[in-house]
């Protein structure tokens, strides 16, 4: 089975569709032409002969400045990324389009007919569609699982001429080269990913495939290749930036770097490009949130297209994730949960665990062991820190909230996420709330997983892809994993996305005398605009474009129709 082709609309433009030669083409050739033919001032020692080897050359200077833009208007990097607008509209679908599309996701093996072309239309990573929401259903319940208005944002990738007509040359790179060294989990390996794509851009450099260090806290050894396709990787940003699996055989030198904190373009450009000149590479290490949020267009776009189009994961990981998914949807819509209740998880955020004073106790001898693990305001109590909105919501905190905002009680729940401190015992109030809950471990028959074990970062992938296609997405916690599904569920139709709102809701949780009646009333009205809203970037300063796609990467269009 192949997938099918997601093509383009066939009114749709290229950017470079109307461009004309500026009049200035039309005055300068007419000037030099009078100098060489006017009677007035064509010289009587000239040799006539001279006089046709410029014309000659005039022409063959207009002619090759015609070509170049036609090259630029039909080359095949540059499919209209403006197609994005038709092409997952979910919400908007008939029955059938959603069936053929459904059977084009789950397919293994692309159509032949995408293998060759980047375009962005057939790149994007996008989930199942939504299910419709059922008729036999309370008032609360039909609202918590409809799917929030999209107010027309599409996916647009328009990058400028002139970042187009620079990618001619930095695409070609062959002598100055960027090396990343990208640590921690999934998602935070995925951020410094883009902004390593982001900083080779800059510095007109070809980028080495990204060095995935040892995770220490997981042990985690994989390596990029076993996470990420690589030729996908490469295909999809060759228009962007040249991606080589490994320097040249010519031998490079060069120390590791870092780089502090909000970093601009103009800095790296005028702290590295020097270096890069003269030593061909440059090392990098501890990308983590180091380069600015607030970035040009053009660069916001492409850190969209290599969070949204470009990481796709490796096939192994992505079969699995896609055969798990599909054990899901078929039953129906579903919740997913990103729980933050590791062990390590209780240690970094000083918070108490919910599960009793021995737990505590662990947590706490652990943590004197190891202060450096400790985030943030080390001078408050676990308390204060409760309050402002700082700690992981247990398990019995999730159960609430659930209930709060209208989740039927039959409501299946996929939890993504490592193993909770605490065991069964740290689930047991969810459970008993919502009986039905799936992992991974249970989705998956005998083996499917034994590829994977002891490796943090597939494990997380094959949660990202489940995730994903989720009717409803809501972390318990904030954190990379939180912001890229956020940002993902609002690239592809703004998909639900619940986000507590920690600081406003706790107080009412711990007021013994609201009913439950009550509560559930002002739960939802606490997180009315916070279910996946379009919500633009530029609202709050410093924001990631990949948690906050609006409007840097996605644009409204008034009429759009899903092409297969």
């Amino acid at each position: 089975m192949k997938h099918s082709a997601m093509t383009r609309p066939r009114n749709s433009r290229n950017s470079f569709s109307t461009l004309n030669p500026p009049p200035f083409f039309d005055l300068l050739s007419l000037t030099i032409l009078a100098s060489f033919f006017s009677p007035k001032k064509f010289p009587r020692t000239l040799n006539p002969y001279l006089s046709l080897f410029f014309l000659s050359l005039l022409t063959s200077l207009v002619f090759l400045g015609i070509s170049t833009i036609n090259f630029l208007h039909s080359s095949p990097f540059y499919a209209d990324p403006c197609s994005l607008k038709s092409s997952i509209s979910f919400p908007s679908m008939s029955s059938s389009s959603q069936s053929r599309l459904l059977l084009s996701l789950l397919s293994p093996v692309a159509s032949s007919a995408n293998q060759n072309l980047p375009k962005l239309s057939t790149s994007v990573v996008v989930p199942l569609p939504a299910h419709g929401v059922s008729s036999n259903l309370s008032d609360e319940e039909t609202e918590f699982w409809k799917q929030p208005d999209g107010e027309g944002y599409r996916p647009c990738l328009d990058f400028s001429f002139e970042y187009r007509k620079a990618s001619a040359k930095i695409s070609k790179e062959k002598r100055r080269f960027l090396m990343v060294m990208v640590s921690g989990g999934l998602n935070q390996q995925k951020n410094q990913i883009a902004d390593a794509v982001v900083i080779a851009r800059i510095l007109e450099a070809a980028l080495i495939v990204p060095v995935l260090k040892v995770n220490l806290i997981w042990k985690d050894e994989s390596k990029f290749s076993d996470i990420f396709d690589i030729k996908h990787f490469k295909k999809t940003l060759r228009a962007d930036v040249r991606v080589v699996s490994s320097l040249p055989f010519k031998h490079f030198k060069s120390k590791e770097t870092k780089i502090p904190h909000d970093v601009s373009p103009h800095w790296i450009r005028s702290r590295f490009r020097t270096q890069l000149n003269k030593e061909g590479l440059l090392v990098l290490n501890g990308l983590d949130s180091k380069l600015t949020k607030n970035l040009p267009f053009d660069l916001q776009k492409l850190k969209c297209k290599v969070a949204f189009h470009a990481l796709k994961f490796a096939a192994p990981i992505q079969e699995l994730g896609n055969q798990l998914t599909r054990r899901m949807w078929i039953e129906g819509p579903y919740i997913a949960i990103h729980l933050r209740l590791e062990k390590d998880v209780w240690v970094r955020s000083g918070c108490r665990t919910g599960l009793g004073s021995d737990y505590d106790i662990v947590i706490a001898e652990t943590r004197n062991l190891q202060p450096e693990y400790l985030t943030g305001r080390i001078n408050m109590s676990h308390i204060q820190r409760r309050r402002a909105g700082l700690c992981p919501l247990n398990a019995l905190e999730i159960a609430r909230l659930l209930k709060a905002l209208g989740a039927p009680k039959q409501a299946r729940i996929y939890t993504a996420g490592g193993e909770p401190f605490g065991g069964k015992k740290a689930l047991q109030p969810l459970i008993a709330e919502f009986p039905n809950i799936v992992t991974k471990y249970t989705l998956a028959r005998e083996g499917e997983l034994l590829p994977f074990i002891n490796k943090s970062s597939a494990m997380a992938a094959i949660d990202y892809i489940v995730s994903l296609s989720s009717d409803v997405f809501m972390p318990s916690h904030g954190g990379n994993m939180g912001r890229a599904m956020q940002g993902h569920r609002a690239y592809v139709g703004h998909r639900k996305y619940i986000k507590p709102n920690k600081r406003a809701m706790l107080e009412y949780f711990d007021d013994a005398s609201i009913s439950e009646t009550e509560l559930g009333s002002i739960m939802r009205k606490i997180h009315k605009r916070s279910q996946g809203q379009p919500e633009p970037r530029t609202k709050r300063k410093d924001r990631d474009v990949v948690a906050y796609p609006v409007p840097e990467c996605m644009c409204k269009a008034n009429a759009a129709s899903l092409m297969i």
